[in-house]
């Protein structure tokens, strides 16, 4: 009995040293070519959820907007590489709308890809900005880029704020015009599907 276990025991840490020496050294943290350590640390804190199913709800349109209340609201993590989170956010039926987090010449950019059941896309597609350096881990700010203004897609004064509970159990994303809001989702991190 006392052989076996001692013969359990030295099998236990060949195991325990394997798998670290397959597993620890090559693990690379995402988001490794943001030079900024807020972007870094949140592009990381976001994709801690790859893989994963949210259900959300609109938590707030302005008056005079056509509410989206009465949808079903569903962001799915399903692409997390070192340089790109992608997060497809649907409402209903409508599978057109896909949040991007992408690391370019070192900064965090936020993009919205807007494409057709067919894979096509939409006149106002890629619009988004780059993180304004004034984010934390869990909040980031992307004022509206050069591409978004020159394609009037959205206002000069259009900034996308996307924000994960301390904790990270909810993601927010708003949408304001300076210092208007226009529209606010809450997700529910906590009950994954």
């Amino acid at each position: 009995m006392k052989s076996l276990r001692s013969v359990s025991l030295v099998l236990l840490c060949f195991l325990a040293v394997g798998l670290y020496s397959c597993g620890g050294s090559k693990k690379r943290s995402l988001g490794s070519e943001l030079i900024n350590p807020a972007e870094k640390a949140f592009f990381n804190n976001l994709a801690v959820f790859c893989g994963q199913s949210f259900e959300g709800e609109q938590a707030y349109m302005r008056e005079g907007r056509e509410s989206w209340d009465h949808m079903h609201f569903v962001m799915h993590v399903t692409v997390c590489e070192d340089d790109r989170i992608h997060i497809p956010f649907h409402l209903d039926e409508d599978h057109s709308r896909t949040w991007m987090f992408l690391v370019e010449d070192g900064k965090l950019r936020f993009r919205h890809d807007h494409r057709d059941p067919d894979g096509t896309p939409q006149r106002a597609t890629m619009y988004g900005g780059y993180a304004d350096g004034n984010g934390t881990a869990y909040k980031q700010y992307f004022p509206a880029d050069d591409y978004t203004i020159e394609n009037r897609i959205s206002s000069p004064s259009s900034i996308w704020i996307v924000e994960l509970a301390e904790d990270l159990s909810s993601f927010s994303y708003s949408l304001f015009a300076g210092e208007t809001k226009i529209f606010r989702a809450d997700f529910d991190l906590t009950n994954p599907f």
